[in-house]
């Protein structure tokens, strides 16, 4: 008995230490930016409220898309998003955030489509594409960084670079550790 109780302590005590070591090097590679001149910025979605402003954690992502383009990192921004139980599509949210703060309308797509991380990175590939446009930096939290990389190389985009906001929260903890299962299973999963 005492034999199986220290053989399930070790293999806790392993697992532990990987899922520690894998939140780590997931915060490592988010607060990482990878910033270079790419053909665009893609912003993935976060909440809009029903008031169609953009939620505070959006407003930084989007906002870091904009540091981007007047910098002139980027030509274009893609912003990606669904639609939450708010009723407001959140690319079109984005789009009315940036457009009020001088990015022409030109400038910005819209995908509305967005509903997830994988669904961006197809989608934000497919307009790449069609544009003739191939380099991009994603924009996200610093936690959510290394999924959206490997989203997009799953889609044939290897190499984006990465620009996170300067906006941190309490629940980033819950977040951090939700990337963890959510990395292996992109990782796992086929393209």
């Amino acid at each position: 008995m005492k034999r199986i109780r220290n053989g399930l302590l070790a293999a806790a005590t392993a697992s532990g230490g990987l899922f520690a070591l894998s939140a780590g090097l997931i915060v490592a590679d988010g607060l990482t930016d990878d910033i270079r001149p790419s053909d665009a910025a893609v912003v993935l979605g976060s909440k809009a409220n029903p008031d169609g402003t953009l939620s505070p954690r959006l407003a930084a992502r989007t906002g870091r898309a904009l540091d981007l383009y007047e910098d002139g990192w980027v030509q274009v921004i893609i912003v990606s998003g669904g639609t939450g139980r708010e009723g407001v599509p959140e690319g079109t949210a984005m789009k009315r955030w940036l457009v009020a703060r001088g990015v022409p309308a030109t400038a910005i797509i819209v995908d509305d489509l967005g509903v997830d991380t994988m669904a961006t990175a197809r989608n934000a590939a497919g307009i790449l594409r069609a544009r003739d446009l191939h380099t991009a930096i994603v924009v996200s939290q610093y936690f959510h960084i290394s999924r959206t990389r490997l989203a997009f190389a799953k889609q044939g985009l290897p190499g984006v670079g990465s620009a996170h906001p300067d906006w941190f929260e309490s629940r980033d903890l819950y977040s951090i550790a939700r990337e963890v299962p959510g990395y292996a299973k992109y990782l796992l999963e086929q393209g």
